[in-house]
């Protein structure tokens, strides 16, 4: 196992994700046994949201965290749509008037035809919510999540000051030692040009950080999807910092940001469209291991996520830590 130190964690590079499966019993397990095993092989890096199967996903994370031990794992978790909780079995409708509405942490004005909101007492609502379905009194990163949902609808001058409300609160969070780190999660935002309605600048996303808690802000990580179908993070100069274009990736590690991807495998789309080409380039004949492999050795990337609640999936694409990740200027043959 690899780990990327970065301030003052130790991170696997390989992390879990939990977004996807049913709300069944069986699902539930399989997260179970998945998280718990990767655990005992060296993975420490775990990903979800309040959102994930209606939060189930963070209460087995919980489950686990409870028996193995806090501190064997690095939590993100993620904020932003409203979220539904599946085992209070009351009505959808009525769950969101009687948490939302009523208790006025939601304008309907401001929601997004998608359930996005973005608003300082809803985050709140979210991350303690976070915390009891977790079963840990902190967070290790918190995440906005697709806040660039909410450019589709306001101006960008709003947005920010929407975002700087949200890390006022999230650094309020770090102060009282509830949470250690935050960012934003995406999924469009850095993968866009400049010119795009959603597009995030991530320079001036650290200055709104900077402007709510100086030099010592604690905005340190963003999360996007990179993979063989969507590489804009790495061959997109989308961002300029101190005069010079640069990728997304590029321009994380220049500002002293890590970098989470999602979608590593195109959420299992890579099966059965790898080119022969890219298989005898990395000198593998398994296209999710091809998939990785391009990932982890791509220069920038800090941890990558896939979603895994089986332990055969688990173990099978653990198989390509075996191998080092391919050296930089080979890597780079392949964008020529």
């Amino acid at each position: 196992m690899i780990y990327k130190e970065f301030i003052d964690l130790k991170l696997s590079e390989i992390g879990i994700g939990t977004y996807l499966g049913e709300l069944d019993e069986k699902t539930d397990a399989g997260y179970y046994q998945t998280i718990k095993t990767a655990i005992e092989k060296g993975i420490n890096v775990i990903d979800t949201a309040i959102n994930y199967r209606y939060m189930k996903s963070e209460r087995v994370i919980g489950r686990v965290l409870s028996e193995v031990g806090r501190d064997k794992a690095i939590v993100s978790t993620k904020g932003g749509y409203i979220p539904y909780d599946v085992d209070s079995k009351i009505d959808p409708k009525d769950y969101f008037e009687e948490n939302f509405l009523k208790t006025g942490i939601i304008d309907i004005k401001e929601m997004t035809p998608q359930g996005h909101y973005l608003g300082k007492e809803f985050i709140n609502w979210c991350f303690n919510k976070s915390l009891e379905n977790l079963k840990t009194d902190y967070i290790d990163i918190y995440f906005l999540h697709n806040p660039e949902e909410q450019l589709l609808y306001i101006e960008r001058e709003r947005f920010n000051e929407k975002i700087r409300e949200c890390f006022e609160l999230l650094e309020e969070k770090v102060e009282k030692g509830k949470l250690r780190y935050y960012g934003l999660a995406t999924w469009h935002g850095f993968r866009l040009t400049p010119a795009s309605r959603q597009y995030l600048n991530l320079k001036e996303l650290v200055e709104i950080a900077e402007s709510v808690a100086g030099k010592e802000h604690h905005f340190k990580f963003i999360q996007l999807p990179y993979n063989l179908g969507m590489p804009e993070a790495f061959t997109l100069k989308n961002q300029t910092v101190n005069g010079r274009n640069l990728s997304t990736l590029e321009a994380a590690q220049e500002l002293g940001i890590y970098t989470y991807i999602s979608a590593t495998i195109y959420q299992g789309n890579v099966i059965g469209r790898v080119p022969q080409s890219l298989k005898d380039f990395f000198k593998l004949d398994n296209d999710v291991h091809v998939a990785i492999q391009f990932v982890r050795s791509t220069p920038g990337v800090g941890s990558f996520l896939i979603g895994m609640s089986k332990i055969e999936h688990l173990l099978e694409n653990l198989k390509v830590l075996e191998l080092p990740p391919v050296e930089r200027e080979k890597f780079l043959t392949l964008f020529k």
